[in-house]
């Protein structure tokens, strides 16, 4: 970027043009010397990845998720933390991951919708969710779903009003899946209830 580009921006570069910035990884690299494998637990597994090419300083989660991982599950929305679309959970607590670098989360459990499923049987989440009609779109499916998920890991018999202030981060447009988000979770609940 130019001397004089940078003057008409105060405050730096945009986040958007920071991203994309490969001088930055370029001087790291540099910097660093040679390139190092970091290790990403995702879903289970261990990644092992290679800093400055499959991981960038500045790459966010969401995009290592999607990009180098191709876990596609996690949606790409705003990419400004507004929407909620783009929840992992990060040692069972939902996290924005757009908002998160990779570089933060090395060392941590990270879970991916991908990884709710088990020998191809649906998560009871999951399944509620089919079972109810809640799934709309899907866009902000797997973000709620995560965040039901870690609202039950604390409280296993949630009221409807604990449901939908567990997925409110979550912008829905399709507008009518946070009743029948909340009915089927209120249902699973009692059903689990009585087989446990």
């Amino acid at each position: 970027m130019s001397e004089e580009k940078d003057q008409e921006q105060p405050g730096g570069t945009s986040r958007g043009e920071f991203l994309k910035d490969d001088l930055t990884v370029e001087k790291t690299a540099t910097l660093e010397g040679s390139p190092k494998a970091i290790r990403l637990m995702v879903n289970g597994v261990t990644y092992e990845l290679t800093e400055g090419s499959e991981v960038k300083p500045n790459h966010t989660l969401l995009h290592t998720i999607r990009e180098t991982l191709h876990l596609t599950g996690t949606k790409i929305s705003c990419d400004y933390g507004w929407c909620g679309r783009c929840v992992v959970l990060i040692d069972g607590k939902p996290a924005l991951s757009c908002l998160l670098l990779t570089m933060e989360c090395v060392g941590k459990n990270i879970t991916t919708i991908e990884g709710l499923s088990s020998g191809g049987k649906l998560h009871p989440v999951q399944q509620a969710f089919v079972d109810h009609s809640a799934l709309q779109c899907g866009i902000c499916t797997p973000s709620q779903i995560l965040q039901i998920k870690a609202l039950l890991e604390k409280n296993p018999n949630p009221t409807e009003d604990q449901i939908r202030e567990a997925i409110s981060p979550t912008i829905c447009r399709c507008g009518g899946p946070y009743k029948l988000v909340a009915e089927a979770i209120l249902d699973m609940a009692k059903e689990e209830g009585k087989n446990g």
